[in-house]
């Protein structure tokens, strides 16, 4: 229980009305969790206003509202806060509300189009190696201390975020490494958390369902350095176009780091195979377990942040080594007939061009690449001409199918991606609607020595078809087919 007087720390109020020495059991922004003595903020989403809830959650037992617009009922006994932004307000409410457990460990957050899982998984994978307790916020999995929890999104509500960050603290743990979406930036959900430090890694194409503009996408990314303390670092990608100017007016720390020019931390590729690649960083070489230009990129951040965390050179360098690829992120199999299958959640146009670029640079090109790939419904509609062009280009033959289409038509999902085709590629694909029989027939084509790669879903445990989620594993399935044809 806390005093609502204390929680309200902090936020920028307009109006009060009623007492603020009142008691408070929980804090929630979804009328449906409400209990007694809780306080209720009415938040404006994208498919709702919870000033439309107010009652319903007086009726519930709420005694505390707290709401942006004003409002023309008010109902005895019960505080009414006015603020200026409730998105914001939530953030600190639910900060104060857990002790602002943020500013108790040292909290890393990651944000990009591309590498936030990788970064933020494999840097909880090697400080725990090296002996700390450590916490991970990311897409595929929630970890406090040993308990893991299934996420549901790459960047939790602000109640989630602090909740799970209070856990850790008390499971002891010393280091937080989390994923930081444009979503969850622009919704204020990391609006009152102490970031030690950030990551920037990249920007591509993505999200403009949401954001409209890119340079709308991109100024919420910025905002997130330009909110770092002066007692924070800033680590950015300096091969990223886009990284110099998110370290513009930011007042912490700022490193960069470069697999091709010029910046504080560098790497080159020196070997590369499907098992692993040499890597030589700040002149140190190390073999490391994953590949692509685009994990030595991962890997160099990981180094960075790592050391400025106050880990020694040496000691970072022996843990790259062991790291293990992440689910769904350039995950392969070999199969018995010798035909590599590779999962990987590329899902954008930068993604998977950098996927396609790592399995070309490896390949003999005595193989044939068979690429099966599609693009989700409900989102970013300029993507998908982009993402059939460039598989098509990089590919021996494609397979374009869906990829959670959602409430949209798949069929139409498939038009949209047929167009990026140029006319020379127009005999390298076909298009098969079903995820799964699209998996079965690259597995049906392929030869010994041949390689599928399945884009878009990665670690997703599920086909999301007119509102309803279906259980689908892409690595399952591939598994299953080529196990089937190699009998």
């Amino acid at each position: 229980m806390k005093i609502l007087k204390d929680i309200l720390y902090k936020v920028s109020i307009d109006a009060v009305r009623g007492n603020t020495h009142v008691m408070i059991s929980q804090i929630v922004f979804d009328s449906r969790k409400v209990v007694p003595q809780c306080v209720f903020i009415a938040q404006k989403g994208t498919l709702s206003n919870g000033h439309d809830y107010i009652e319903t959650a007086i009726n519930k037992g709420a005694t505390v509202i707290i709401h942006q617009d004003p409002l023309s009922d008010y109902a005895d006994h019960i505080t009414y806060v006015r603020v200026e932004d409730a998105n914001e307000a939530l953030a600190i409410i639910a900060a104060n509300f857990y002790d602002n457990p943020s500013e108790k460990l040292a909290l890393v957050g990651i944000t990009g189009t591309n590498g936030k899982t990788t970064i933020a998984t494999l840097l909880h994978q090697l400080f725990t190696k090296a002996g700390y307790k450590a916490g991970l916020l990311s897409t595929v999995k929630v970890v406090v201390g040993t308990q893991e929890h299934p996420a549901t999104h790459t960047t939790p509500d602000s109640i989630a975020i602090n909740q799970y960050l209070n856990e850790m603290v008390q499971a002891g743990c010393s280091y937080c490494f989390m994923e930081v979406s444009s979503h969850g930036i622009a919704q204020k959900r990391t609006a009152a958390l102490h970031f030690k430090g950030g990551v920037f890694t990249n920007l591509s194409h993505d999200h403009l369902d949401y954001h409209k503009t890119f340079a709308e996408y991109r100024n919420v990314k910025k905002s997130f350095f330009d909110s770092l303390a002066k007692t924070s670092f800033a680590i950015s990608n300096a091969d990223d176009k886009n990284g110099a100017y998110m370290l513009q007016n930011c007042s912490a720390n700022k490193i960069t780091y470069s697999i091709q020019n010029v910046a504080d931390q560098q790497a080159k590729i020196i070997e590369s195979q499907f098992n692993g690649m040499l890597l030589n960083i700040n002149n140190n070489e190390v073999w490391v377990q994953l590949i692509g230009k685009f994990n030595a990129s991962n890997l160099l951040a990981i180094y960075t942040v790592a050391t400025e965390l106050g880990l020694t050179q040496e000691e970072v360098l022996v843990h790259l080594s062991t790291l293990k690829s992440v689910s769904g992120r350039f995950q392969f199999i070999v199969s018995q007939s010798k035909i590599t299958a590779i999962v990987d959640y590329a899902h954008t146009p930068d993604a998977l061009e950098n996927v396609l670029k790592t399995i070309t640079e490896i390949r003999t090109f005595n193989e044939q690449l068979i690429t099966v790939v599609g693009c989700g419904g409900n989102r970013d509609k300029e993507k998908r001409p982009i993402m059939g062009r460039i598989a098509t280009a990089m590919s021996d033959t494609v397979i374009f199918t869906s990829d959670n289409p959602r409430n949209e038509d798949p069929y139409e999902i498939l038009k949209d991606i047929e167009k990026g085709v140029e006319p020379q590629h127009t005999n390298r694909y076909l298009t098969i609607e079903d995820r799964q029989q699209a998996i079965k027939t690259a597995c049906k084509m392929a030869n010994t020595g041949d390689i599928i790669l399945i884009a878009g879903k990665g670690h997703e445990e599920y086909q999301e078809i007119k509102g309803v989620k279906h259980h689908f594993n892409d690595m399952e399935e591939v598994i299953n087919f080529l196990n089937e044809f190699s009998k």
